[in-house]
């Protein structure tokens, strides 16, 4: 059965989308429980059901919207078309496969996926001179500097600015370029650097004291979030509080983690996300059980940021930030991220694989920097650019497809071993928190509509 509306109930107030046309509308309840029954052609058996007074006014209504394509929109049923030979957009460059932390929760074996080793600086130029080969005519390009911790690296990192800056010139081409770092190394000479370079940077911190020392201490034991916020702090205002993403991780130890969000932007950070961490048979990993706590606690959330943004004192929440009006194109919408055809990341040594997530499972390893993609492995890039939305069974019962495009292909690999079978306790908290953004946007428009 097609899914062609998605309504739910979010505090004191009713919402509709239109899951095709992604139309939101904030609705009473009589049009809320009409709508059970409603299928844009059968007025006469709702006026018969419902022999309210202001039934038929409500239909009239109702099909407004459908005249204006905002409700019980056509499907989207064109598979996305990427060119034959793939054009790649960005890189994640794994600079140092070695940290300086041992988080509880760290995915790639303590920052090692597999073995401790860094990047050369001749491997990182030569990464850059692969995806202006293979770019073709984008003009824009992405390179993220990822470990591990990349500032462990950081011989290698300048490196490739500079041989990222003087090709640019070259080429034509413009990079952004960003790095993921836990702030241990991010002294006041680095960050000098980093603005001078005007690199982004992702802040690792993942809320109130008690939870960060817990889950991201040092290699002997003990805490990093006195250092790392200090670091944070300076650096953050150093370049005017802008150019920077602050992102933390929550497990089964803090579920109350709306509390570690407000903490974060209590300490002085106003761009920012708290997400949860993804696992796979360990003490720490969110289960089904955790999910009417988890909607709970995005519940929350939700109250405490509106009520922050009516006081003036707003902040920028990665996963409420949902575009309702002029979203991604089709493409992205269905096909996501690109890893694995568009996106790549780059292990120490040069070898290729789909993302960072998937750096050491030796299944996926498809080339190498230098030769480019083994013929034995190109089916798996044709795999992974035909596995959007529409080839998703699952995903195609979803009402939120069109937001989550599918889900992340190395959560659905490593609980199922197929990149096609969503990780199903990563959808419901995506449903939770996109019911939450969807909620926080539509009141958000109806508040700046009555101010005016």
């Amino acid at each position: 059965m097609k899914i062609l509306i998605h309504k739910f109930k979010q505090g004191d107030d009713y919402i509709l989308l239109d899951v095709n046309s992604g139309a939101v509308h904030i609705i009473d309840e009589p049009t809320f429980k009409i709508l059970d029954d409603f299928d844009g052609t059968n007025d006469a058996e709702i006026l018969s059901k419902y022999p309210a007074d202001d039934t038929a006014e409500i239909l009239s209504e109702l099909h407004e919207l459908i005249d204006a394509g905002e409700l019980f929109a056509p499907d989207i049923d064109v598979p996305p078309t990427f060119a034959t030979r793939g054009v790649v957009k960005s890189l994640c460059l794994m600079v140092a496969q070695d940290c300086n932390l041992r988080c509880k929760y760290c995915f790639g074996d303590g920052g090692t996926f597999g073995h401790r080793a860094i990047m050369s600086e001749e491997i990182g130029c030569a990464a850059v001179d692969f995806i202006i080969k293979n770019s073709g005519l984008r003009k824009h390009c992405e390179i993220d500097f990822f470990g591990g911790e990349p500032l462990i690296n950081f011989r290698t990192v300048k490196a490739v600015t500079e041989h990222v800056r003087r090709r640019e010139q070259e080429t034509g081409k413009i990079f952004k370029l960003t790095l993921t770092t836990n702030g241990i190394l991010l002294d006041e000479k680095i960050s000098s650097w980093l603005n001078d370079n005007n690199i982004s940077l992702v802040l690792s911190l993942d809320g109130r004291k008690e939870i960060h020392d817990a889950m991201r201490p040092d290699i002997s034991g003990r805490g990093s979030y006195e250092r790392v916020l200090k670091n944070f702090k300076r650096f953050v205002e150093s370049r005017g509080g802008e150019n920077y993403y602050l992102r933390g991780t929550y497990t089964k130890k803090n579920l109350d983690f709306a509390t570690d969000v407000l903490s974060i932007h209590d300490a002085g950070f106003d761009i920012l996300s708290v997400e949860p961490v993804v696992l796979k048979d360990s003490p720490l990993a969110l289960t089904e059980n955790d999910l009417p706590r988890i909607r709970e606690e995005y519940d929350r959330l939700t109250e405490a940021y509106l009520e922050r943004r009516r006081e003036g004192r707003g902040f920028f929440f990665f996963h409420f930030n949902v575009d309702l009006s002029n979203g991604p194109c089709v493409a992205k919408r269905l096909a996501g991220c690109g890893a694995g055809h568009e996106y790549f990341a780059v292990a120490e040594n040069g070898d290729l694989y789909p993302c960072h997530q998937f750096v050491g499972r030796e299944k996926y390893r498809l080339g190498n920097i230098f030769d480019g993609v083994d013929k034995s492995a190109r089916h798996w890039l044709k795999y992974f650019r035909e596995s959007h939305v529409l080839n998703k069974p699952k995903c195609q019962k979803c009402w939120a497809k069109f937001f989550c495009s599918g889900g992340c292909h190395a959560n659905a690999d490593l609980f199922h071993g197929d990149i096609r079978e969503p990780y199903e306790v990563g959808c419901e908290i995506q449903k939770k928190r996109l019911e939450c953004a969807i909620y926080v946007q539509a009141k958000l428009a109806e508040e700046n509509s009555e101010a005016i």
